[in-house]
């Protein structure tokens, strides 16, 4: 999407970081996954599972969200979890799935890093790494990320300003990475009736203060799974270069985050609306 070179800037109450912000880049920069381009007009749907929990479940389930319409496949073979007795994800042989399933469906992968010392192992598996919320502020693991020549997608912290996701993505920046996604995943509040509050005006606000793409992950950002659709086309409405959304073969048996999840059949019907809402605003999905 070509961005207006008069683009008018916005009065905020910090100083934006000099290399994520448009006036060190007046154009919108494009990140290029393994030959999929997120930050032009088409509008990038990323799916897959919460977490690689075998064969059957990973390869049915990209398998299916290809044949909906998804570019990239989303899986995490290391997990971050509250409690030390949840399912902590398969690790390498979760890579090693991703890896053979991408080769057959074509989908390039994306998947979470947790510690610095798993970056080469997941990079030389993933076409894209992934900061989850809780290291947004891992400043190690950021500089690391910078130094490592695959795209990252950044996810704003649960608690975080706009100014401190900004200064995060800065690190990457600064360290040699330009090629960074912003995902807003919704932040926690007051309000308890969802797992988080769903920040869509972080959309706009991010888009005229930086040049880097912005996504919505409106699974993490809901909770559940019934609103995931709703938030889904409010993203695309006000915005979004694309959506990161978890879809399972079964969701009702799923290991992690099965009540934010989409079913196959669900995941298909969201792709026919959300082409709807992009073509009303003049974009394509």
């Amino acid at each position: 999407m070509e961005t207006n070179p008069c683009i008018n800037p916005v009065k905020v109450g910090f100083s934006i970081p000099p290399r994520v912000s448009r006036k060190s880049k007046i154009d919108d920069t494009i990140v290029n996954i393994s030959g999929v381009r997120i930050g032009g007009s088409e509008i990038v749907m990323i799916a897959g599972p919460c977490a690689v929990e075998s064969e059957e479940q990973l390869f049915e389930t990209a398998r299916s969200v290809k044949a909906g319409g998804a570019k990239i496949l989303r899986g995490g073979a290391f997990k971050p979890r509250s409690s030390p007795y949840n399912f902590q994800g398969m690790g390498e042989e979760g890579l090693k799935l991703l890896s053979i399933i991408s080769k057959e469906t074509g989908l390039p992968v994306v998947t979470e890093v947790m510690d610095t010392r798993q970056v080469e192992l997941v990079a030389s598996y993933a076409d894209m790494i992934q900061i989850g919320s809780r290291n947004m502020q891992n400043y190690p693991l950021l500089k690391e990320a910078g130094m490592c020549k695959k795209p990252v997608l950044l996810k704003r912290g649960m608690m975080a300003t706009i100014e401190e996701f900004l200064q995060a993505a800065e690190y990457i920046l600064n360290a040699g990475n330009d090629q960074v996604i912003l995902c807003e995943r919704g932040i926690r509040t007051f309000e308890t009736s969802t797992r988080n509050t769903l920040d869509l005006s972080a959309v706009p606000m991010l888009k005229q203060l930086t040049h880097l793409p912005v996504i919505i992950d409106p699974s993490h950002g809901t909770g559940i799974r019934w609103m995931v659709p709703s938030m889904s086309k409010a993203a695309v409405a006000v915005g979004t270069d694309g959506l990161i959304i978890e879809v399972h073969y079964k969701p009702e048996k799923a290991l992690c985050d099965g009540h934010q999840s989409l079913s196959l059949d669900e995941f298909s019907k969201l792709m026919i609306d959300l082409k709807k809402v992009a073509k009303a605003i003049d974009r394509e999905i």
